[in-house]
């Protein structure tokens, strides 16, 4: 291992938001949302290539790890070259490799962006701990519980790319596909690169442009609004235009988890019921809307159908395009029971 001198305990660095991360020794990338770890990853590395295009990267596992490997992946090159060691799931490090990041910590590499990527639970604690205490850098990438901070995402996605977007479509958006942020977040980069000027909502009820196509939305609205037949035609019509079979159960499942949430939370002022459930208001109107007519068995049984969907659709046993219509029939046979 190279010879470091020991630097004094310093303060941790405040927490910085995943676009805003710059390149330090030690950056830890704490929480369960990947999709938020993977946009600090491609900032880190964005930044660094842009002043080392010949950027040396290493991800390895934290479960794996040996003894003494990490003094081999932090130590300089030939000519103190920058680069970056991604330690993945330090949430289920080994013995060995709490031992040695421990002892690396105090002094790291002023050449190597050490990233260290830690989901959750006490499992390696005290080199979070530690990482902290010598001043690291740490991106919190916890998932969103409301959505209205998904809604927010969007906003600062679209101003991000130098474009516009309504807030009404950046809530449509949010209530096709923000059961996922990676989803999310593609569906949205579809959107900008098939649109231009403002994003509206009719952009987001079409999906790709210059086409109309049945999106994930349009489906689950049908659906839970009892409209077997033409929930299914546009499921049909969403395959035959490439709007993959994921996007679709994703906005279904969305929309059940908001039905059962605000089902769940009784009678109230929307407001009120909104601000316990972190949701938005007129999503809350919408979804007591959607529930009139529906036996809380009925939404039992399209919840299960629609997990059995996504289980098919990510690659089960059962066939997708089945499972997926299935799916849609149980939620709007929902109503009638």
């Amino acid at each position: 291992m190279p010879s470091r001198t020991p630097s004094r305990a310093r303060a941790a660095a405040p927490g910085v938001g995943a676009h805003d991360v710059v390149p330090a020794p030690v950056v830890l990338l704490t929480g369960g949302e990947d999709h938020l770890a993977d946009v600090a990853l491609q900032t880190l590395l964005a930044k660094l290539r842009a002043a080392h295009p010949d950027l040396e990267r290493t991800d390895v596992a934290a479960a794996g790890y040996q003894a003494g490997q990490l003094a081999t992946w932090t130590s300089p090159s030939l000519f103190d070259e920058p680069s970056l060691v991604l330690v993945d799931g330090v949430d289920a490090a080994s013995d060995a490799f709490v031992t040695d990041v421990l002892a690396y910590l105090p002094a790291p590499s002023e050449t190597v962006v050490l990233v260290l990527r830690h989901r959750g639970g006490n499992r390696a604690k005290k080199v979070l701990d530690a990482a902290r205490e010598a001043g690291a850098t740490e991106v919190a990438c916890q998932p969103f519980k409301r959505d209205q901070d998904k809604v927010d995402l969007v906003l600062a996605d679209v101003r991000r790319a130098r474009r516009r977007i309504d807030v009404e479509a950046a809530r449509a958006l949010v209530a096709a596909l923000g059961g996922d942020l990676r989803e999310l977040a593609a569906g949205l980069a579809q959107l900008l690169s098939d649109t231009e000027g403002t994003v509206t909502t009719a952009d987001v009820e079409r999906y790709h442009g210059g086409r109309r196509e049945a999106s994930g939305f349009e489906v689950a609205d049908a659906a839970v609004e009892g409209r077997a037949g033409e929930a299914l035609a546009l499921v049909r019509h969403a395959e035959a235009t490439g709007v993959p079979g994921i996007l679709v159960v994703a906005a279904l499942a969305a929309r059940l988890r908001q039905l059962a949430r605000v089902a769940s939370a009784g009678r109230g002022r929307s407001a009120d019921v909104a601000r316990d459930l972190g949701m938005a208001p007129w999503l809350v109107d919408k979804a007591r809307r959607d529930l009139q007519g529906m036996s809380p068995e009925g939404l039992a049984e399209a919840v299960l159908a629609v997990a059995a969907a996504d289980h098919a659709v990510k690659g089960g046993g059962e066939d997708p395009r089945y499972a997926l219509e299935r799916a849609v029939r149980v939620t709007a046979q929902a109503r009638e029971r």
